[in-house]
């Protein structure tokens, strides 16, 4: 009878064993950790972005007329404004084959992308300087491609207000390629 006892006790063990190894494997074992943070009280552009990101119908972008208006909400909420984009090449004239804001990157050297810790490889324009280094535009409406991001990573004597000046390998190119053209600019990330 002892025995008989101790069978059955090893095989009601091993019998849970199975079920719980067919659980487990049934179950798709994930080891995926979900982490939630409340944003609800940050009011920077960056965390705006992060929820949009996710969430699109959240955060409406705002469509300013003005670079008044630019300034003013670019640092607190998404703006889409129209503007003019011209070209320019690192060999233009006044030019010194660096950019204007750090890391002044070299661009002669045929380097005209920079590589952004969160967006990547992006184009490179020239901002009006009330628009600080390191922010990143989502060019639309233009005849280089649907849709194009860009950094503000340099400055120029003429660029002022809704005016940005992209970047090509050359001056020559710059005239052909880009031109002068009323595009749209989002403001993705407001600055570093």
């Amino acid at each position: 009878m002892k025995n008989s006892l101790k069978i059955i006790k090893k095989l009601l063990i091993y019998i849970t064993f199975v079920i719980l190894l067919f659980v487990v494997i049934a179950s798709g074992y994930n080891n995926e950790v979900i982490t939630i943070e409340d944003i609800s009280n940050v009011r920077s552009i960056q965390a705006i972005h992060l929820v949009s990101k996710y969430n699109k119908d959240i955060i409406e972008t705002k469509n300013v007329r003005s670079f008044d208006e630019v300034i003013k909400y670019g640092s607190t909420m998404p703006v889409k404004f129209n503007g003019i984009m011209t070209g320019y090449g690192p060999d233009c004239v006044g030019c010194s084959g660096k950019t204007g804001c750090s890391p002044r990157q070299n661009v002669k050297n045929g380097n005209i992308y920079f590589n952004d810790s969160e967006y990547g490889n992006v184009n490179i324009v020239a901002t009006d300087s009330r628009i600080p280094c390191g922010t990143i535009i989502k060019i639309t409406n233009s005849t280089l491609g649907d849709e194009i991001l860009a950094i503000a990573l340099d400055r120029g004597g003429a660029i002022r207000g809704t005016k940005m000046d992209f970047l090509v390998e050359t001056e020559t190119k710059a005239s052909k390629i880009v031109g002068k053209q009323n595009v749209t600019y989002e403001i993705i990330r407001w600055s570093w």
